[in-house]
């Protein structure tokens, strides 16, 4: 019995090995949602500057991807050694500390990882060995990622979106959530849906509501689960924006008019949606009587 035949038969043993696999995509995470934003503004000044002095030769930059520069430490800039990064494991061993200087690590960086593990376990025990599982949890790590760059920035970085819209779309081809069309129509009516209320709040208020990137977000989403997730995503999104959105501005002691990124909110509906929205729906229309 090969490795793969294994995990096939034996769910526990395959959400185990999802489990692991979490940490270690948490830990390269951590690495995007931090870097990512940054190579974009890089990218954009070059580009401005090139057309702003044509003529002129451009600065060398340092390299700076999602690879070089070496982890180190935001603090004393000592690099991170290999042991040193070993998802949760350093964290608990070094005390949430920098090994060289001692000062104390973000408790966020372990937080994603042990999040990214956890949900890689749901996905997996929800649906075991096989292609639709690889597929949704390939979803599920772009959508962490997408969620707290959202968050931090309220960026939406179109490297990870466009990609894994066509990704949903590819997948679908083959049936592997629902049939092409319900998600050729996803993607269509995740955008403009979202575009038509960006407009409709616009011209009454004279204010932008949300991004282009929200519509772009869900149009991926609409392209995994089809269009049918899209009116369920739209809804949950919407209450639980209400409702943390309150919360948060709140604490904070903001005015209404600070902007809160919308992209969580979406992102955590649409997973939801996907995996679980037959289920919620069909749940919703016996107890209405339906």
């Amino acid at each position: 019995m090969t490795l793969l035949d294994y995990l096939a038969s034996h769910v526990l043993a395959f959400v185990l090995v999802a489990g692991l696999l979490g940490l270690v995509v948490g830990s390269f995470l951590n690495v995007v949602i931090h870097r990512l934003p940054k190579m974009l503004e890089h990218d954009w000044l070059r580009q401005a500057r090139e057309m702003l002095h044509p003529d002129e030769p451009q600065p060398a930059q340092p390299v700076y991807n999602l690879v070089l520069p070496h982890s180190h430490c935001p603090h004393c800039q000592a690099e991170i050694k290999p042991w040193q990064n070993l998802p949760l494991i350093s964290y608990a061993l070094l005390r949430g500390r920098c090994g060289n200087c001692r000062e104390r690590i973000s408790p966020r960086y372990p937080l994603v990882e042990l999040l990214t593990a956890l949900l890689s376990m749901l996905v997996a025990w929800q649906y075991g060995f096989g292609w639709p599982a690889a597929g949704i949890l390939l979803l599920t790590w772009a959508l962490v990622a997408l969620s707290l760059i959202d968050a931090d920035t309220q960026l939406l970085p179109d490297a990870i979106v466009l990609p894994m819209l066509w990704l949903g779309l590819i997948a679908n081809s083959f049936g592997l959530f629902t049939d092409i069309h319900s998600a050729l129509w996803g993607a269509v009516f995740g955008y403009l849906s979202l575009w038509s209320v960006y407009w409709l709040f616009k011209l009454v208020t004279g204010k932008e509501g949300m991004g282009y990137g929200d519509f772009k977000l869900l149009a991926m989403l609409g392209a995994w689960g089809g269009w049918q997730v899209l009116p369920l995503t739209i809804l949950l999104s919407s209450l639980v924006g209400a409702i943390l959105g309150i919360i948060i501005l709140k604490a904070r002691g903001d005015s209404n008019s600070t902007p809160l990124p919308f992209g969580p909110y979406l992102a955590i509906a649409g997973w939801i949606a996907i995996i679980w929205g037959d289920w919620i729906t069909g749940t919703y229309l016996r107890f209405a009587g339906f």
